[in-house]
């Protein structure tokens, strides 16, 4: 089951669980679209080279039984630092 982390790695920007803004790679490493598109090379994870795809929804109902993780994770990559 999909983690749904609660954050983008690079801005930090919060991506809730029905976040539309959220993409993600086959690690699951998560990225808002404006990250991956302005910081984040060819659409690919910088971690572990992966294609970045939309996250899917988690249906509210399955929420309460299946809920999004808190644990928030950040990137230290130089695109990534503060401006």
């Amino acid at each position: 089951m999909l983690e749904l982390r609660p954050n983008c790695e690079c801005c930090g920007r919060d991506l809730p669980p029905d976040s539309r803004e959220a993409l993600i790679c086959s690690f699951e490493c998560t990225w808002c679209r404006d990250c991956a598109a302005s910081r984040l090379p060819g659409g690919v994870c910088p971690n572990c080279g992966g294609e970045l795809v939309a996250r899917p929804i988690r249906p509210a109902a399955k929420l309460a039984k299946f809920p999004a993780s808190t644990a928030r994770k950040r990137s230290s990559l130089p695109a990534c630092s503060p401006a």
